[in-house]
């Protein structure tokens, strides 16, 4: 049986990846450019990525650490009649890439979790992104897969089992939501 000293030491090195502040510095600026112009932030992913969408789509929507104005952050999740009718009618891989065409617009960003790279309705969402002049975020793992090439930002997390790639997701995605809290609520743009 595992310990939680084992546990704790199995996680401890996840972040020490260089890679990740450029990318995550990229990632702030591009929501906060977003933000300021009126634009929205667009968040999706499947199981505990969705999961994960909605909490950073909460995050700017109410607030991380500081009392500040509300900014449009909107987890393409949580709609289950949007989710389950767009499946029905069109297939389960087109479910955000509809919700993109519907809500998004250009200046917008879309931020997509995945955490091998290949999920077909994330693919397809980044595509329909693009079409639409949406910068796009993607988080990833185990090497980056496929949205790495359809990513105008991609943060590349571990190699290993999703929930070690989420782990670094979530510590990753905190950061960019204090990041992008701090300079929105600087008194000069």
């Amino acid at each position: 049986m595992k310990t939680v000293a084992e546990c704790i030491a199995q996680r401890r090195d996840l972040l020490k990846d260089v890679a990740y502040e450029s990318q995550v510095n990229a990632a702030v600026g591009a929501i906060v450019r977003s933000f300021r112009a009126g634009g929205r932030a667009l968040l999706f992913g499947n199981g505990g990525s969705a999961a994960q969408a909605q909490h950073f789509a909460a995050e700017f929507s109410g607030r991380f650490l500081l009392e500040r104005p509300a900014w449009a952050g909107l987890a393409l999740t949580t709609d289950t009649s949007a989710l389950t009718a767009i499946a029905n009618d069109y297939g389960y891989d087109q479910v955000f890439a509809r919700q993109l065409r519907a809500h998004g617009r250009a200046g917008d960003v879309a931020i997509g979790f995945t955490t091998s790279g290949e999920s077909a309705n994330v693919l397809h969402a980044f595509r329909a992104a693009r079409e639409l002049k949406i910068t796009t975020i993607a988080f990833t793992g185990n090497g980056g897969g496929g949205i790495v090439a359809l990513s105008d930002i991609a943060i590349v997390g571990p190699s290993g089992p999703s929930w070690m790639v989420q782990e670094v997701h979530l510590t990753l995605g905190h950061i960019m939501c204090e990041l992008v809290e701090l300079s929105m609520t600087q008194s000069d743009p």
